[in-house]
């Protein structure tokens, strides 16, 4: 096919004509319209690169490889020359080179050493949609370069399916360009039941609809989605063991394979072929032919998993969108059918799209790559969309811990800009390079590649696997990680044999999967000039590995009887009841599960676990100790004692108590426990009481008077003056307190809460009847019948202006009436009062 017949022709005149004008642009065109291959094309050929050249970033290595040979191929010149690429690791270019096809998160890096991307002339993002981290981090780096150093920078981001309205206010001033593409129509079938995969493997279930859907005439090739390499191997060895594959080449399709077989997966072929791939061939790539899509619904995505701290890389169900770039495919050529081995309501159930990984993923590599490149604010970078700022500072916090960033400015450190040559989450790169340090690559890098999948032991296997797994694994150890080693080792030795692996309760996909993840590790530690070992390394070696790489879930046992325990920057714990290193009283947990409590207390499990020495944390931490003195109440012995602690960074490891607690610390402990109602402090009567709410009477009825009112925090204040000088409950039943409260006030200004909120009223009789002030009303008196005949009017306070509520009693004490209008009672209610008590009490006087 001629490559200038493509759709995306159809706006080749625009968008010259706009990059002319100005540096930004967004395309959008259907995958198959030729944008990845012929917009880089469009630029060199319009002279718009000048003598630079132009970097188009791609979110997949093989794509980014396979997409390069293409371009360097139709214009009949050598990989390597006019058209180049450079992913990890694999350098095809040259200082020929005009179009260089990148990774996302190569181009970061190279920012490091670039960073006014001196030599290039266009910035060209693909596939956009997929909002890969990498992706959006270099996008902003390009516009902050762009707008200070080169303007004459050209950034053009293009996209199948984009959202394009949030992107083009992101880059305004920039101009908007759709190309249509040609598809063919698509049937979309599902599966008429739900097929459990951990009954009847993927694979098989893949492989029988293949062969329905090709008996019953399917046309053209075929391509079959898979989520890794194992179930692709798999699936490729069940269709070409097929009858009806005869004649048919069946290839594998992903990242993982030599540049040989990527090649001859997406070759032309005089016969039929079936392509058995990852989710690298859902965008970018257009493989001629394919007119019969199956969709096993799968993928490896990469999540931040909570637990481990870390970026992992787990099957998960794929959204609705991606399922919708995987039908497309079908519909390139000719009119094609996907089968999706999933029913329809499963596929309502799917979210509509994957989120973005800025907000799924780890942000420790990202936030020391910016740090590498001098941001400083983290918070400030002006993102496409805001992380979640909790998942900033949980970045920050780790690489501090691991000793990327200064503890105080925040800055990167040597040992930081050492672990970002490392291709991986920092905590396994500042792992591998103590590896090195304590002899035991090798062993490193298992450990990584073990917590990278789904645990290798079965819970709760059963006595028999459970005894047969202490024979050949042990039992006692200083280490999970050296059980799930051995287990390891031994799936391995066993070829993963299901019967074998199922003896041990060992789950034989989860050890497959952890091969190919240690040969990655290996394979990193090497080009980073690291030495695996040959013999195996000492368990001391291993844990200090492991301390390194966990320091920031470093724990202390609080005592022998439970599994509690204290961790790091402030949480509490309990370590795993089926960990082997339950007894140890210092540990690190590569898995930590945070679980909010009922009184919401943030109660912390701690597995795969393994024993340190406070030994270990001294020579390699030797500034991270201090002493402190910590001033607690003790709730048994109900007094406040003083604690030395000694601590790993805010971890006490060690306590010991002796020495008086300073004084004022003491108090504000006993304060607090005398305001939840735990302790007694005599001295704070109701007279005291009343004496604050006469003070808070004032400051609302008469703030003419500029009394300050007593708030929840000056109570506070106040209880603690009273308990200050004492250590303990004794020590309470002696403490002054009227003097206390009543010294918050001036001498005049108590002078006047006597005139106006007086303690007592003087009745005509010669009486003093007491004044009850409370928290929302007018103050009450209490008075018999006898003792107000010579008042007519109102009782008062606050210099006339707040009338009393009066309790009038019968001679017994008892009120029959309640007013503020004494008036009215003498006239309305009294005679009918008087003749009802003057008959139970004719001895008293009576008017």
């Amino acid at each position: 096919m001629n490559p200038k017949a493509l759709p995306i022709y159809e706006i080749e005149a625009a968008l010259v004509a706009q990059l002319r004008a100005q540096p930004r642009a967004i395309v959008t065109a259907p995958t198959g319209s030729g944008k990845s291959t012929q917009v880089p094309q469009m630029l060199l050929d319009h002279g718009l690169l000048g003598d630079g050249q132009a970097v188009i970033l791609q979110p997949r290595r093989l794509a980014t490889r396979l997409l390069a040979a293409r371009v360097a191929r139709e214009r009949g010149g050598p990989l390597g020359g006019e058209v180049g690429y450079q992913i990890r690791f694999d350098d095809v270019s040259s200082r020929a080179t005009r179009l260089r096809f990148v990774t996302e998160g190569l181009l970061l890096r190279q920012m490091l050493t670039n960073p006014r991307l001196d030599g290039l002339a266009a910035l060209i993002f693909d596939e956009f949609h997929e909002r890969h981290l990498y992706g959006d981090i270099t996008l902003a780096r390009a516009l902050q370069i762009q707008q200070t150093v080169r303007p004459d920078l050209l950034i053009l981001v293009m996209s199948a399916t984009l959202e394009a309205a949030p992107l083009e206010r992101y880059l305004a001033p920039c101009a908007l360009l759709a190309a249509a593409g040609r598809m063919f129509p698509v049937h979309t079938a599902y599966l008429a039941e739900p097929v459990d995969f951990e009954r009847e493997p993927v694979w098989a279930v893949a492989a029988r609809e293949w062969e329905r859907l090709v008996s019953d005439g399917a046309a053209g090739d075929t391509l079959i989605f898979m989520p890794g390499a194992y179930e692709i191997s798999r699936t490729v060895q069940a269709l070409r063991e097929s009858p009806f594959a005869r004649g048919w080449i069946v290839l594998p399709l992903h990242g993982e394979l030599s540049p040989t077989d990527q090649d001859a997966a997406v070759a032309q072929y005089a016969q039929r072929k079936a392509i058995i791939a990852t989710n690298v061939a859902e965008t970018s790539l257009t493989i001629d032919g394919v007119q019969l899509v199956l969709d096993s619904g799968l993928a490896r995505i990469p999540r931040f998993d909570p637990y481990r701290g870390i970026n992992t890389l787990l099957v998960e169900r794929i959204s609705r969108a991606a399922a919708d770039q995987r039908a497309g495919r079908a519909g390139r050529t000719a009119p094609g059918v996907c089968l999706r081995l999933w029913t329809e309501p499963e596929h309502r159930a799917r979210p509509a799209q994957e989120l973005p990984e800025i907000r799924r993923l780890d942000l420790a590599e990202a936030v020391l790559t910016l740090k590498a490149s001098g941001v400083v604010d983290i918070a400030a970078f002006p993102w496409l969309e805001n992380p979640d700022p909790k998942s900033v500072r949980r970045a920050e916090t780790l690489l501090r811990d691991l000793g990327a960033l200064d503890e105080h400015d925040g800055a990167i450190t040597p040992l930081g800009r050492r672990m970002l040559a490392f291709p991986m989450h920092p905590r396994y790169a500042r792992m591998l390079l103590a590896a090195q340090t304590f002899g035991c690559v090798r062993a490193a890098c298992l450990a990584a590649a073990l917590t990278q999948g789904r645990n290798l032991l079965v819970r709760r296997a059963g006595k028999d696997a459970q005894g047969d797994r202490d024979d050949f694994l042990g039992e006692e150890s200083a280490s999970d990680f050296f059980i799930l080693m051995r287990a390891w080792s031994y799936a391995d030795r066993n070829g993963y044999n299901l019967d074998k692996c199922r003896r041990l309760g060992i789950h034989a996909q989860a050890a497959r999967q952890v091969q190919p993840l240690f040969e990655h590790f290996l394979r990193i530690a090497r080009e980073q000039g690291l030495t695996p070992e040959e013999r195996a390394a000492p368990d001391e070696a291993i844990q200090k590995c492991l301390l390194v790489g966990f320091a920031d879930q470093l724990a202390v046992r609080l005592d022998g009887g439970t599994l509690r325990c204290r961790v790091v920057h402030g949480r509490r714990g309990e370590i795993a009841r089926d960990s082997v290193a339950r007894n140890r009283p210092l540990i690190v947990a590569a898995e930590v599960h945070e679980i909010e409590g009922r009184d919401r207390e943030l109660n912390v499990l701690l597995s795969l676990v393994t024993a340190v020495e406070e030994a270990w944390l001294r020579e390699l931490y030797p500034d991270d100790f201090s002493e402190r003195v910590q001033v607690i109440y003790d709730h048994e012995d109900q007094r406040v004692v003083a604690e030395t602690q000694r601590l790993f960074r805010d971890l006490p490891l060690a306590t010991r108590r002796g020495g008086r607690p300073p004084a004022d610390a003491a108090a504000a402990l006993l304060a607090a426990e005398v305001l939840k109602g735990a302790l007694k402090l005599p001295g704070w009567n109701a007279e005291v009481e009343q004496w604050l709410l006469r003070i808070n009477f004032l400051a609302a009825f008469r703030p003419d008077l500029a009394l300050p009112a007593i708030g929840d925090a000056d109570r506070r204040r106040l209880v603690e003056q009273c308990c200050l000088g004492a250590f303990s409950q004794k020590d309470l039943r002696d403490q002054p307190v009227r003097p206390v409260i009543r010294s918050w006030l001036t001498p005049a200004q108590q002078a006047l809460v006597e005139k106006y909120a007086p303690e007592r009223l003087a009745l005509p009789t010669g009486h003093r009847a007491r004044v009850t002030y409370t928290l929302d009303g007018p103050p009450t008196v209490a008075a018999k019948i006898q003792d107000l005949y010579d008042i007519k009017g109102a009782l008062t306070v606050a210099g006339g202006r707040v009338p009393v509520v009066l309790q009038i009693l019968a001679p017994n004490s008892r009120p029959v009436q309640v007013t503020q209008d004494l008036a009215a009672f003498w006239r309305d209610h009294y005679p009918r009062v008087k003749q009802e008590l003057q008959r139970k009490y004719p001895k008293h006087k009576w008017r």
